[in-house]
């Protein structure tokens, strides 16, 4: 029997089958051309989805596995990347060997840029691609569901009703994660957190560890035993500019205002789409040492996992600047030694003087966050 049917990424004798169900699919081929042609498909949906349908039927033809796929995804992400990045850099490979099945903890800013560029920087390097865990709240679209499942999406069961529903989720999740590091041999990629850290507060979900260590198998390993079979792996993506901060800002503005967000209908999956799209500057991936202490549980994993994510997190100018606008100090100093050009200086100033001004404060905040927590993690190691 497949336990793990209803949440493991699809398989390559599933491939062709699955992709011939996307390409007739109206609201897949609605979504890229509007994604592709945002003027046209606004005007001509119907006439549209024929053209974009043989257009992704020719250029999936021969695909018949998932890495076949995912040859066709590099290709475009080398055109987003060429189109929406000023560099993309990536530091930490030394830590990684490339036989072994790793359990890469991100912090969480885009929500399918973040693993992409994870995926991207080890692919391109020689190492395998990695299993990215979903939430099944991103899944709105039976679309979505088998674009990403191709693409070795697992799905994270967060609907689940009660709590005899919730605990058998997790407990299935988390016998999937090492059935996979460890039968499959195959690395898995999980954000740090439910959601995305929309105010640029990278901190690890100690419930997230405590649904991980529901497999370790406590009559025989401890808890620093079953860390260390796990292969943990801290990573920190930083982006120079994020697309979405506007959005971001707004929202935290309204729930500090209102006490509460409501999102409109598809809202994440548009947000998908601008993150792809949308100018990011120069996106940077560190990859941090295993985890391998003797943790004694899921709290004190989850401050070793911050310390990491944290001081391996790529500060840009954004961030230098944004911090200096709201507290004019040079405390920033003694984490970064970089001195920001004076066309970034004016680029960033227009950035921000064309943000509204009611949110434009929750907007530099965003972006100083993780400056002021090296500051903070500076203070408490050196304490």
């Amino acid at each position: 029997m497949d336990e793990f049917a209803d949440i493991r990424p699809y398989r390559d004798s599933e491939v062709r089958e699955v992709l011939d169900r996307l390409l007739v699919d109206d609201e897949l081929l609605n979504a890229v051309a509007a994604l592709r042609m945002p003027k046209a498909s606004r005007w001509f949906p119907k006439l549209l989805r024929p053209l974009i349908s043989a257009i992704l039927r020719r250029q999936f033809k021969r695909v018949v596995s998932v890495a076949d796929f995912q040859q066709r995804v590099k290709s475009y992400m080398d055109s987003m990347i060429a189109r929406s990045t000023s560099a993309f850099t990536v530091s930490g490979l030394e830590n990684l060997s490339a036989d072994k099945a790793y359990l890469f903890i991100s912090n969480h800013r885009d929500i399918a840029l973040d693993p992409a560029f994870v995926n991207y920087a080890l692919h391109t390097n020689g190492m395998d691609t990695v299993r990215i865990a979903i939430g099944d709240n991103l899944l709105s679209k039976a679309f979505a569901a088998d674009l990403m499942r191709i693409n070795k999406s697992f799905i994270v069961q967060r609907s689940a009703k009660g709590p005899r529903q919730m605990l058998a989720a997790f407990k299935k999740l988390s016998s999937y994660i090492r059935h996979s590091l460890h039968q499959e041999r195959s690395s898995i990629w999980i954000a740090q957190r439910e959601g995305r850290a929309k105010d640029g507060n990278d901190a690890t979900d100690v419930a997230l560890l405590k649904m991980i260590g529901m497999s370790q198998r406590k009559a025989d390993e401890s808890y620093a035993e079953f860390i260390a079979a796990m292969n943990i792996v801290p990573v920190s993506i930083s982006y120079e500019w994020d697309p979405l901060d506007a959005a971001k800002a707004h929202e935290l503005a309204q729930i500090e205002m209102d006490g509460r967000y409501e999102k409109a209908e598809h809202e994440d999956l548009k947000s998908i789409a601008t993150g792809i799209v949308g100018q990011k500057g120069h996106v940077h991936v560190h990859f941090g040492t295993p985890m391998s202490g003797d943790y004694s549980d899921a709290s004190e994993l989850a401050q070793a996992i911050d310390a990491q994510i944290i001081g391996n997190y790529r500060l840009h100018g954004s961030n230098l600047l944004a911090y200096m606008r709201l507290f004019n100090d040079e405390r920033w100093r003694s984490v970064s030694t970089a001195d920001v050009p004076a066309a970034e200086v004016a680029h960033f100033d227009e950035h921000f003087a064309n943000m509204p001004p009611d949110y434009r404060r929750k907007a530099l905040e965003i972006y100083a966050r993780p400056l002021i927590n090296q500051l903070a993690l500076q203070e408490s190691t050196s304490a």
